[in-house]
């Protein structure tokens, strides 16, 4: 596939150019290790690297066109050089005209929020497919197109790919597609260019300060993508949470929301909550679901709305609603021969995994104790590693804190800046390993008929990344060996 360079450099903000546009690009890069001939390069200025160091090298490798913010001082003969006001927005834009805004061609939905965002865009994918439409899915578990799974490399992935999965999706003959929208996306430009034909707010809480360094910088990226509708579009947003109205303040699109506490557009409240599932009254109609959880009514409550805004008849929303079941490593319950049961969850924030522990607490239908596993990852936000702690020391009966995926920081001194988090009252009931396979044979041998095992902080993930290596693991596969399932 070949496109004109003319046709996609629209709407791109540019401020000057150097050479011709009138030439074929074959393809779109911002990694000059990845240059293919008559490849467009895009320097962009990234969080730890700035492209406009590669410009020389990607025009050795073949590049036959730059995008840069600053022309180079050595230009080279018979290269287009484009100066932008923006060269990740440029990107977006780029991306999605080179693909021929596909986009435009199917109904988009994006959903955004610390939590909530891969069960919420999973589950609406699935039930269009259960209501009989070709759908695709962009999540931090995968991608997929119709039944075809693709792995997932980011929660969203660089606009090249980005546009060039969605462009499949049409030529699929998907009519729908249901995305994560991560706060780094938004500030990257990953979704520029893309025209969203809806939009969900789930919930905002402490996460990500590593990259946006103050919470008020963190809503503000939440809030760009809603500031970013058209008219044409929905908004809908849990008015339950403080932010939820700040997210649509600015927004040209038409405002929904929905809620189990305040006044909504769409209302939810749980009648009843067990293991096997919640009964809920769904604006007006009581509805079985096999998730369990407040967190969980708010992701179907919303699942529910965004179905009735996509123009779906209301009792077949709900039959299929009721069948929906729970998303990889996303409260995933196993019980063994004993009446022991264990919970893998990817709760990885302070409020996730409060939210979890309420729910196991409201469970309980006995006097078992909560044996939780949990750890924090390295090179992330640090911050939030003593209030994760805290939290699990004060809502589980045993705390196992141990290694998630360190990454490059050293495992042992996670773990410590977890423990400075937790109250002297509550130090007896903690221990501390480091082996996370270890730790949770340790959860097991430590329960005992009635317990519930908490193993949090992965979820679905099949690795442990230790200094650049990422080593075979899956959490939910050492419980269901150990329970022998």
């Amino acid at each position: 596939m070949k496109k004109n360079l003319t046709d996609i450099l629209y709407k791109a903000g540019i401020v000057e150019i150097i050479g011709s546009t009138e030439r074929p690009i074959s393809s779109i890069s911002f990694n000059s290790a990845e240059i293919p001939e008559e490849c467009l390069f895009v320097a962009v200025v990234g969080t730890n690297v700035d492209g406009h160091l590669f410009i020389e090298d990607a025009v050795k490798k073949g590049a036959n066109a730059i995008v840069c913010e600053i022309f180079p001082e050595q230009k080279t003969s018979g290269i287009t050089y484009i100066k932008v006001q923006n060269s990740s927005f440029a990107l977006g834009q780029m991306c999605s005209n080179f693909f021929n805004n596909p986009s435009s061609k199917i109904k988009l939905v994006g959903v955004t929020g610390t939590n909530g965002k891969t069960t919420t865009a999973t589950l609406l994918y699935k039930m269009f497919l259960s209501l009989g439409y070709k759908a695709g899915l962009i999540s931090t578990i995968s991608y997929k197109i119709n039944e075809e799974i693709f792995p997932a490399t980011h929660t969203t992935p660089n606009p090249f790919v980005l546009n060039e999965l969605i462009g499949k999706m049409v030529e699929s003959g998907c009519e729908y597609c249901f995305m994560e929208v991560s706060s780094h996306a938004v500030c990257q430009h990953r979704i520029t260019g893309l025209e969203f034909s809806g939009a969900i707010f789930s919930n905002i809480t402490h996460d990500h300060l590593d990259y946006h360094k103050t919470f008020e910088n963190y809503i503000k990226a939440k809030k760009k993508f809603f500031d970013g509708l058209s008219a044409n579009a929905f908004a809908l947003t849990n008015i339950d949470d403080k932010n939820g109205n700040v997210m649509i303040q600015n927004t040209k699109a038409k405002k929904y929301t929905y809620s189990i506490q305040l006044p909504a557009d769409f209302k939810c409240k749980i009648i009843e909550n067990q293991v096997s599932g919640m009964q809920l009254n769904l604006d007006g109609n009581e509805v079985w679901c096999q998730l369990v959880g407040n967190f969980n009514a708010y992701n179907l409550t919303a699942i529910y709305a965004t179905a009735i805004l996509l123009g779906q008849k209301k009792e077949e929303v709900l039959a299929v609603l009721s069948n929906l079941s729970a998303v990889e490593g996303r409260f995933e319950s196993f019980k063994d021969d004993n009446n022991i049961v264990a919970i893998v969850d990817y709760a990885h924030t302070p409020d996730a995994l409060k939210n979890v522990l309420s729910t196991i607490s409201s469970i309980r239908t006995s006097n078992g104790n909560i044996i939780t596993v949990v750890g924090a990852g390295g090179d992330r936000d640090s911050t939030k590693r003593p209030e994760m702690a805290n939290i699990v020391s004060n809502m589980s009966d045993r705390v196992i804190l141990t290694s998630d995926n360190p990454r490059s920081e050293n495992p042992e001194t996670i773990i410590e800046q977890m423990a400075a988090g937790i109250d002297i009252s509550k130090r007896q009931k903690v221990l501390m390993i480091e082996n996370r396979k270890e730790a949770i044979k340790t959860a097991y041998a430590l329960a005992v008929p009635g317990d519930i095992i908490l193993i949090a902080g992965k979820g679905h993930e099949k690795y442990q990344e230790i200094k650049g290596v990422k080593y075979p693991f899956d959490d939910k596969q050492i419980i269901k060996d150990l329970m022998k399932l």
